[in-house]
């Protein structure tokens, strides 16, 4: 069973693919389709179409940090990454990640600590934000520390709206650093995001959509 967040990229995936692929006169109705597909009615359409198991789910963190969901990635170290929230409170606002689920109360590596204190230095210099405040937080067993660019009165419990890609692209490339050559990248591995985005496109004239009273 999917999650309200890994159905939300399923989605995102799936309209993407649908505005880069399809004919134009069948992009509105599908892109309408998979709008309004209910939790239930997403979960039928993969399963209708051979697009996962009770198997193939797979942490969407762990898909970001695997490369298997499209990311915009700033910073990293050998133990997290630091990538812009695509659904951002504020200009800025970023993520770090951990590379592995740590067991039930394990304290998060010090490692992430300072990359989370690293990245929010590089905002605060480059976006000149009143304060930057920090939130941990565990969703899918991963740790996840909020950095929030505080620019008037913005909470984590503010309005948040998907990010642009001009946005994504113009703040990545303010605030990115560039990789060590040395640094590992960790090995790739299948998600349920690529397993769909490579079935969409091998059947992207053949897919089954739920159909909708008027």
């Amino acid at each position: 069973m999917l999650s309200e967040e890994q159905a939300a990229v399923v989605k995102k995936q799936l309209m993407e693919h649908i505005e880069r692929s399809f004919p134009d006169e069948k992009k509105q109705y599908a892109k309408e389709q998979v709008e309004h597909m209910s939790q239930k009615e997403l979960e039928d359409f993969l399963a209708k179409n051979n697009l996962i198991s009770g198997q193939d789910s797979q942490c969407v963190f762990c898909s970001i940090v695997f490369g298997d969901i499209p990311s915009h990635k700033i910073d990293e170290n050998p133990e997290a990454i630091a990538v812009l929230e695509i659904n951002p409170v504020s200009k800025g606002h970023s993520l770090i990640i951990l590379k592995k689920h740590l067991k039930e109360g394990a304290e998060v590596p010090k490692e992430a600590e300072n990359l989370a204190k690293k990245v929010a230095k590089r905002i605060k210099s480059k976006l000149k934000p009143k304060r930057i405040d920090t939130l941990s937080s565990t969703a899918f067993g991963h740790s996840v520390i909020n950095i929030l660019p505080v620019y008037s009165d913005e909470t984590m419990n503010s309005r948040r709206q998907p990010a642009k890609k001009d946005y994504l692209d113009e703040t990545e490339k303010l605030l990115k650093v560039k990789p060590k050559t040395s640094a590992s990248k960790p090995k790739a591995k299948k998600s349920i995001i690529k397993k769909i985005e490579r079935a969409v496109e091998k059947f992207e004239e053949k897919l089954w959509l739920p159909q909708r009273i008027p």
